[in-house]
């Protein structure tokens, strides 16, 4: 009876360590890939059981997989979708706490792959504006014996290989099951972009503690590997130029080529009517299962246009604030504050209130006194007694420096609206006036410093079709004209370099390079909620957009694996890297490249249009109504070339 009671007592145990029911599995430790696509690389074009729609087949048929040949790719881990089917198997590390030991959570490795953290400590997804990256925002909670991870967050990427793409729209669910020493993943894939119901599928790995992914380095060279001495090549197909469509049914010839294409008809039983004969696929329904991703909705939270600031620390000083949808990039340090953007006017109030929060809470926070004696620093930085400045440094701090410096990428109003309500928040006298120069200079005041290109001025002041000026307080006190202009001092311990994106947007717009932070912000070159505007008017065209993007990804690098490093502050969307940077600039190409190509055999521009050679990105970047439709880019891009 004792050993029974203390046998129940050990169970008791082990069951109120997870709150109640049976302790779940462990499932750290190596495993090998025992079914799955790899090794070997599958067939081109094989599209077989994937419930593509349109733009999901034309996006897979014009990707070739020699785009792992660019710079920016060379080092792109395999996505998130196939790292469980690639070749190394896994290892799974486990995070505990220190006190409690309760499982924080688990770390996964593949052979081709930067870490995937998997969270269970309940911590929230970060914000839709938040970066993403190849293996997303992993959460997880235990269902009995299974693990069920949550991924947000995902970049673009391939969903096999072979062909088949994702956009960044992709959320991911899988379920872990441990059965002894066998696992089982079922993957549900859903990207309501380039699929018409999920992808789903189930992997078996087995416990093999000599097993686990090797390591594998890569140092990409700036070498392109597909186009020669042209690092800026981007390879792809024009829509019906891809010749291995199809190629692999000349040994597979007992599957019907339209079969082969996808489409969510194609994977059910009720399809073999359709093969025999006795139905039209038009008129064939299935029982359809559908995405749980509003496409809208995730689009339109990147940029939140809801009247408020959102602020989201990015690196070293730079803060990206969300205001009303627009971007603007902030420098904040004991030098004052530099903004890149201004913003909407309405705006400027609530955008003036959280860049001072911010700078209250990181130049000269309030904290708590940790120095003693006759040389600690006082409130004016040379060594002191510690007493008399205690309240100086605890309870009340000296308030941050204001404004310094507004730098404009553009005359949007989106961009500039802000300008004379933010330059006026400025308290560092510039110079002029009576104390400049006897008087021979013209008073600045304290007003912050505006920069800009001289086309932006020129909008500002003189505007096209006898437009009412700007306020002569919004216009830049600085402009330049050459190809780039460095601020003639450091700001917040960093030089800041501001580059022209010629015959880009418009004739006059620019991005910001931030050099010690490492953070560019890209005006309205990028955005990750539309297709760039281009205002071929004012001089726009989508060469130089194209153009701009690759200054960028020639300034920027990656941390590792085309991954962090460099980040990118879009116009408006989410925070980027290199390679969303490169994802973009790679569509903009080949869209230019089949308007081009359209233009060439003579279509008008109406036919263009009717061609639809934004097929494939219109659901992730395209739209029917508003400032900024998809006929408005197409129209551009066609006059433009």
């Amino acid at each position: 009876m004792l050993l029974l009671a203390s046998a129940a007592a050990i169970l008791n145990v082990r069951m109120s360590a997870q709150g109640g029911g049976a302790r779940p599995p462990d499932i750290a430790g190596e495993w090998r890939l025992d079914q799955g696509e790899d090794p070997g690389q599958p067939s081109l074009s094989d599209y077989l059981g994937l419930a593509f729609n349109d733009a999901g087949r034309l996006r897979a048929d014009t990707t070739p997989e020699s785009i792992w040949g660019t710079p920016e790719y060379q080092c792109r881990p395999h996505s998130a979708p196939h790292q469980w089917r690639g070749v190394g198997g896994t290892r799974i590390l486990k995070e505990l706490d220190p006190i409690s030991r309760e499982t924080l959570g688990y770390r996964l490795q593949f052979m081709r792959s930067l870490d995937r953290p998997i969270y269970l400590d309940n911590r929230p997804h970060p914000p839709a504006y938040a970066p993403h990256s190849w293996s997303g925002f992993s959460t997880a909670q235990w269902e009995g014996q299974t693990l069920k991870v949550t991924t947000t967050h995902l970049k673009d990427g391939f969903l096999k290989r072979g062909g088949p793409q994702t956009s960044d729209m992709l959320t991911m669910t899988e379920y872990l099951t441990r059965h002894d020493d066998i696992m089982t993943i079922v993957q549900v894939v859903d990207d309501p972009i380039y699929l018409d119901e999920p992808y789903v599928l189930s992997i078996t790995y087995s416990y093999d503690p000599n097993a686990g992914p090797a390591t594998e380095n890569c140092s990409g060279s700036a070498f392109a590997e597909n186009g020669g001495t042209d690092r800026h090549h981007v390879p792809h197909f024009l829509p019906g130029q891809n010749s291995g469509i199809g190629e692999f049914l000349a040994t597979e010839n007992w599957i019907p080529f339209d079969a082969a294409r996808g489409g969510v008809k194609t994977i059910y039983p009720e399809y073999r009517a359709v093969m025999s004969g006795t139905t039209a696929l038009a008129n064939l329904t299935v029982p359809v299962s559908r995405s749980a991703n509003d496409v809208a909705k995730l689009i339109a939270d990147q940029s939140p246009r809801d009247g408020q600031v959102h602020v989201l620390p990015v690196q070293g000083n730079i803060y990206m604030l969300v205001a009303d949808g627009t971007n603007i990039t902030a420098s904040i340090g004991k030098d004052g504050i530099a903004v890149v953007n201004t913003g909407a006017a309405q705006m400027s109030e609530k955008v003036l209130t959280a860049l001072t929060d911010v700078a209250r809470a990181t130049v000269n926070p309030a904290a708590p006194n940790t120095c003693f004696g006759a040389n600690c620093p006082s409130a004016f930085g040379s060594p002191a007694w510690s007493s008399p400045y205690f309240n100086a440094l605890v309870t009340a701090p000296r308030t941050p420096p204001g404004m310094r410096y507004v730098i404009n990428t553009s005359a949007s109003p989106e961009h500039v609206g802000g300008n004379e309500k933010l330059a006026a928040a400025a308290v560092f006298r510039r110079a002029g006036g009576q104390t400049g120069f006897g008087g021979a200079t013209r008073d600045l005041g304290t007003t912050a410093t505006i920069v800009a290109h001289e086309g932006v001025l020129a909008a500002m002041s003189t505007p096209p079709n006898k437009a009412k000026p700007a306020p002569s307080a919004a216009w830049p006190s600085e402009t330049f004209f050459d190809e780039f202009h460095k601020l003639s001092e450091y700001v917040n311990g960093e030089p800041v370099v501001i580059y022209r994106a010629s015959a880009a947007n418009t004739d006059g717009d620019s991005f910001v390079f931030f050099r010690h932070s490492e953070v560019i912000s890209a005006g309205n070159l990028l955005s990750t909620v539309s297709y760039p505007l281009i205002d071929s008017e004012k001089g726009g065209t989508i060469q130089g957009v194209i153009d701009g993007l690759n200054h960028i990804l020639d300034l920027a690098v990656a941390e590792y694996r085309a991954q962090g490093g460099t980040w990118i502050v879009p116009g408006r969307g989410r925070l980027c890297d290199t390679a969303d940077v490169a994802s973009y600039r790679n569509m903009l190409v080949m869209i230019r490249d089949r308007v081009r190509d359209l233009k060439k055999k003579g279509m008008t521009l109406e036919q263009v249009k009717a061609a639809r050679p934004t097929l494939d990105f219109d659901g992730r970047f395209g739209s029917l109504t508003g400032p900024w439709t998809t006929d408005m880019f197409v129209s551009a891009v066609y006059r433009t070339l």
